[in-house]
């Protein structure tokens, strides 16, 4: 039995620390030293302060901000330890009546906007902590922030525009537009 056993535990004990530790430890010293901006959490920082991440969405829901997607996570919105899509199928009553209640909502928000809402605007991610929203629903906006914010809406409408984000690499994912740094650029215009 302990011909067996020694080269079981010492096996054991070398994969755990080759595994658990000398890994783990190689592969986070290569991504602070290639990418470390990423590897610290893509953290937007304004005025010294960490106030998000570049990957995980925020709540907004003042008329003079850009709305993201709505999240899916419980027991708040864009909870980062509770990532999760709603899990409701295209036939769910449920799912209907949420984006039915979210369009009634942006069209309150909004009443004079009649144009068709776009879907992301009324339909979580599947991760629930989407901070993308395409440049079509950025723009679906731009009246109710312009004036909430008494701007031109021209003025808004060429913020959205700078701030939207081509595919990756020309190739992948779609064109997009980062929720909280569009808004933080909003703040630093001053109104």
């Amino acid at each position: 039995m302990k011909t067996l056993v020694r080269p079981a535990v010492s096996l054991f004990l070398l994969m755990s620390a080759l595994t658990g530790l000398a890994y783990p430890l190689a592969v986070t010293g290569i991504a602070k030293a290639v990418f470390p901006e990423q590897a610290a959490g893509s953290l937007i920082l304004k005025d010294g302060q960490v106030v998000g991440s570049e990957l995980i969405g925020q709540q907004f829901s003042a008329p003079k901000y850009f709305w993201g997607r709505p999240s899916a996570t419980a027991p708040r919105p864009y909870n980062a330890a509770a990532s999760s899509g709603s899990n409701q199928g295209p036939l769910n009553p449920a799912l209907v009546e949420a984006a039915s209640a979210r369009i009634e909502a942006l069209r309150a928000a909004d009443p004079g906007n009649r144009q068709p809402v776009p879907v992301e605007l009324v339909s979580a991610s599947a991760s629930g902590l989407d901070p993308h929203i395409s440049p079509a629903a950025a723009l679906w906006q731009v009246p109710r922030v312009a004036r909430a914010r008494g701007l031109p809406e021209a003025r808004v409408r060429s913020l959205v525009e700078s701030h939207a984000e081509g595919r990756q690499w020309w190739l992948l994912g779609e064109p997009r537009v980062n929720v909280l740094q569009l808004n933080l650029a909003l703040d630093a215009l001053g109104q």
